[in-house]
């Protein structure tokens, strides 16, 4: 028999939700067959799966050692590995399920080793909020390159926050996705609780998210902007219309000149590439913008200022008054610094340009007014 005591980050999820992550390897015919057989058993006693699990309560498998590790994709012997392989030989698995929890935490330490320029703004036992650099995939991709998520995991693994038993069940995760090419603030989930608060927030739109850009052309007026957004997955590109998603917009002038505008962007919907998009259907693309912008002036800012990617900047994020458990984080504002390039850029523009630069030169993390 192997046993499993549930913790704060397993707590608060369904029974049949935890032996899925827990044992990645079975089946659901299998694990509700187990289940039934009572092989599987919560506190002792016979379970149907839809438990809530509650800290402190005990899993119990009556499974041969070798089974257990062929399910939960610890690491067996050549011999157990066959013997393993007869017993279940109707299984079928890719090679990801089986292998072992040390390939799969030295993906997360090689992260935090080599990538570079991610500062953390915040943490406490619930959230991380860092600053992610353009350039830096939020999320994993078909790439293969190491990417933020696997970043946080392997700072977690570096501190001894976060222990590879615990990952068997619970992976810490970003909440807000930004673009490759967007810098700026990523929240990141890195206990259960705080990962459910945060999807919470961010799908009921409580979470105020707003964004610094420089877009082609002058706009001297704060405007809010409405349509339809839909997406083309094989281009990976989106486009405002008739058709689509509804999205909402809502920007304001800090800075403008002829040439360009520094605009502070607030999401009311969180779409893909919302903000580029939108700008760009309204004749002001961001700067640098290789997708939706305006070729000709990314190439002239590229040449005066250095610009080599699209300037939008996830700057500042706005907490509502939370309920009790997440009290530090009610009403909390957390803001990321402007890169350099924004400086540069700014530095070249008028007074309220400078100011600007000045004003966003380092984050601040305080509580709402």
């Amino acid at each position: 028999m192997q046993s499993f005591q549930i913790g704060e980050n397993q707590a608060g999820q369904r029974l049949d939700k935890f032996l899925h992550k827990f044992m990645p390897a079975a089946g659901n015919g299998f694990l509700y067959k187990m289940l039934r057989k009572k092989n599987i058993v919560l506190n002792g006693k016979k379970a149907e799966g839809k438990e809530i699990l509650a800290v402190g309560d005990t899993v119990s498998f009556f499974f041969s050692d070798e089974t257990f590790c062929h399910f939960t994709g610890q690491v067996m012997s050549s011999a157990e590995a066959h013997h393993a392989e007869t017993e279940i030989v109707s299984q079928r698995h890719t090679k990801e399920t089986y292998a072992s929890q040390q390939d799969k935490t030295a993906l997360y330490r090689e992260a935090y080793a080599t990538l570079r320029g991610i500062t953390i703004l915040y943490e406490d036992k619930n959230i991380l909020a860092v600053n992610k650099p353009a350039g830096v995939l939020t999320q994993r991709d078909s790439s293969g390159q190491p990417s933020l998520n696997e970043w946080v995991i392997g700072y977690l693994l570096h501190n001894g926050r976060l222990s590879e038993n615990t990952l068997q069940t619970f992976h810490p995760s970003v909440q807000n996705r930004l673009d490759r090419n967007t810098s700026g603030i990523v929240l990141c989930g890195v206990s259960l609780s705080g990962s459910q608060m945060l999807s919470e927030l961010i799908r009921s739109r409580k979470l105020n998210k707003y964004y610094i850009t420089i877009v082609r052309g002058r706009i001297d007026e704060a405007g809010e902007l409405s349509g339809f957004l839909s997406k083309d997955e094989q281009k990976n590109q989106v486009q405002i219309g008739v058709d689509g998603r509804a999205v909402k917009t809502v920007y304001r002038p800090l800075a403008s000149e002829d040439d360009f505008t520094c605009l502070e962007v607030k999401l009311i919907t969180g779409r893909p590439h919302q903000i580029r998009a939108h700008m760009a259907s309204i004749g002001h693309p961001v700067m640098g913008d290789m997708k939706y912008g305006d070729a000709a002036f990314n190439a002239d800012c590229r040449k005066k200022y250095g610009v080599r990617c699209q300037l939008l900047h996830a700057t500042r994020v706005e907490f509502p008054v939370l309920k009790e458990g997440f009290a530090d984080l009610s009403g909390r504002v957390f803001t990321a610094p402007l890169p350099a390039v924004f400086k540069e850029v700014c530095r070249h523009g008028n007074m309220e340009f400078q100011r600007i630069a000045r004003l966003y030169a380092g984050g601040t993390d305080k509580q709402n007014q």
